[in-house]
């Protein structure tokens, strides 16, 4: 059995994301019911599902040999783990999430100095304690249970700390952010003892090159396409690579075949112009992983 890696997978709005990460990395995770332990295609691995908020907590005791969770929880319970590595994804997005102070629209309060006294809710309580203890700004951290955003429209806090990715939820309950309390994405952590038992860390850092590489894969594409001989040199002067594309003869043709990576960011403007230049065929297609 010390040969089997307990692995945590957060559950919660992170659930979705990390067994779609898994999936794209090569590991199908299968949540049956209200199973708290799911299925994976790796007879190494045995998972378990858990908050994101008590993962550090369960890794650190040993309870799960490695696990995925936020940074700020980690640092919210000042947890003794190992961190393996740092994979930006989550809910909504692929960048990383903020929590930030934020006040009534109408509120006079604009700097953290102005909380003085005053009452501030949310999730991430030891961690807002000591943030405003280090600024030697006396408030009353309470915990929120949740709906952090209408504790502020309830009367029942002047301010809250709260994690958001886009601040739309902050804004539809009409808050406005004063400070950015700490940046956050999601951390892939070990249990230190496992991590010296050698069979587990190959399995963690076969897990953490995978997961990130996925990660690298979704923000590149690869696209394929034909040239003429004549338009060779223009159309490669356009691509942006990884190293140098690859550029084929065609059989008995003085086309060429040509094929490169690119940033997702960067097709939609670059297809028009390459067609612009003389290329044909061109097609666009996903990557799963890049290493």
């Amino acid at each position: 059995m010390e040969k089997i890696l307990k692995l945590g997978i957060p559950k919660g709005s992170l659930q979705n994301a990390t067994i779609d990460l898994f999936k794209r990395s090569g590991w199908k995770i299968n949540i049956e019911g209200r199973s708290y332990f799911p299925d994976i295609n790796d007879d190494s691995i045995e998972c378990a599902l858990c908050r994101a908020q008590e993962m550090s907590i369960n890794v650190e005791s040993g309870v799960i040999d490695a696990g995925l969770t936020g940074l700020d929880w980690i640092a919210e319970h000042e947890s003794d783990v190992h961190v393996v590595a740092d994979l930006v994804y989550s809910k909504v997005s692929a960048r990383p999430a903020r929590w930030v102070v934020a006040v009534a629209n109408e509120s006079p309060m604009k700097t953290l100095e102005d909380l003085e006294g005053k009452t501030i809710s949310t999730e991430l309580v030891k961690f807002t304690r000591r943030f405003f203890e280090d600024r030697k700004i006396d408030v009353n951290v309470k915990f929120s249970w949740g709906a952090t955003e209408a504790k502020i429209v309830s009367g029942l806090a002047d301010a809250i700390v709260e994690i958001t990715e886009t601040e739309s939820t902050i804004r539809a309950h009409n808050l406005r952010v004063i400070h950015e309390v700490m940046e956050t994405n999601t951390q892939l952590i070990a249990n230190k003892a496992a991590w010296e038992i050698p069979a587990k860390r190959e399995k963690i850092e076969q897990i953490a090159l995978l997961l990130q590489a996925a990660l690298v894969a979704d923000q590149l594409v690869g696209i394929k396409m034909n040239v003429p001989e004549t338009k060779i040199a223009k159309v490669v002067s356009l691509l942006p690579s990884l190293n140098a594309p690859t550029i084929a003869s065609l059989y008995q043709s003085d086309w060429y075949s040509v094929e490169t990576i690119v940033d997702t960011g960067l097709v939609r403007d670059l297809i028009p112009r390459l067609l612009k230049e003389g290329a044909e065929g061109i097609i666009e297609y996903s990557l799963n992983k890049v290493l």
